[in-house]
């Protein structure tokens, strides 16, 4: 390359990487904003997160929490108000990310790319609810049963969770249904670039299940219910991916074959 090149090329660059600047400063904008409402409101978020465990513990007996180092509930709540500025920022971020993206793809790309930015989030949604009303009562309703009433000749075993621990785990399994209700738009975008298709899908639907139920055993609690709770809908998501992965064949066929009709009545006019 010679120097010419390298000097027409430098201020598109330039320009590319200022523009990366701005879409990086509103998007931690966002984050710190979201993070000052979520830390001013933090004991308010982290008792609807407590939500589960009185569901478990039921309605005669008060859930109990403790913190044993005296930063401990103050390092919660950092920790609780930067999961939810990630949570309230997420749109602001994925439209800095879309917007710094699309100047560079084609109107029909942008059009592709769209839907699969409106899914992401949605998926996770419904992922944490999944977590939020079913995974987490059913889980810690098992660890409760655990406890030992005490008496004659035993002692009193009492289940008191920390509240960092209590965070800790109903986050990462919000996170882990999150990231994997996101299967369908991971399966789909790799049909889309052509390394998957849907017959490999289907010949790989026995080691999907294997692997949906392992994943499942690994990220949630040791209960038989969560593991199912987790792997059931892995599973349906694969076969809704097929589908998904079906329909983008279907139109990447008819494309091509409207190009092929394009091409063959430009043939003629062209001799």
């Amino acid at each position: 390359m010679s120097d010419d090149d390298i000097e027409s090329s430098r201020a598109p660059l330039l320009d590319h990487l200022i523009e990366l600047r701005s879409r990086l400063i509103k998007s931690i904008v966002a984050i710190v904003i979201a993070f000052g409402v979520c830390f001013t409101f933090a004991k308010q978020i982290f008792n609807i997160l407590l939500r589960p465990y009185e569901i478990a513990a039921g309605t005669g007996s008060a859930a109990k929490l403790i913190y044993t180092a005296p930063q401990e509930f103050f390092i919660t709540q950092m920790k609780l108000a930067m999961f939810g500025a990630l949570f309230i920022a997420f749109p602001i971020i994925a439209a800095q990310i879309y917007m710094f993206v699309a100047p560079g793809l084609y109107k029909n790309e942008r059009r592709a790319f769209l839907p699969y930015l409106i899914a992401t989030p949605i998926l996770f949604l419904i992922g944490a609810a999944l977590v939020y009303f079913a995974v987490m009562p059913m889980a810690l309703h098992f660890f409760l049963g655990m406890q030992q009433a005490g008496g004659e000749g035993q002692a009193t075993i009492e289940l008191l969770p920390r509240v960092s621990e209590y965070l800790s785990l109903i986050m990462g399994l919000i996170f882990a249904f999150g990231i994997c209700f996101q299967l369908p738009v991971i399966l789909t975008l790799l049909a889309r670039v052509g390394i998957l298709s849907s017959q490999q899908l289907r010949k790989g639907r026995r080691y999907a299940i294997v692997i949906a139920f392992s994943v499942a055993a690994v990220l949630t609690p040791p209960d038989l219910l969560s593991q199912i709770s987790l792997g059931i809908p892995i599973v349906f998501l694969y076969e809704l991916s097929i589908w998904a992965v079906v329909l983008v064949e279907r139109a990447r066929r008819a494309t091509a074959e409207a190009d092929d009709g394009a091409g063959g009545a430009e043939a003629p006019g062209g001799i």
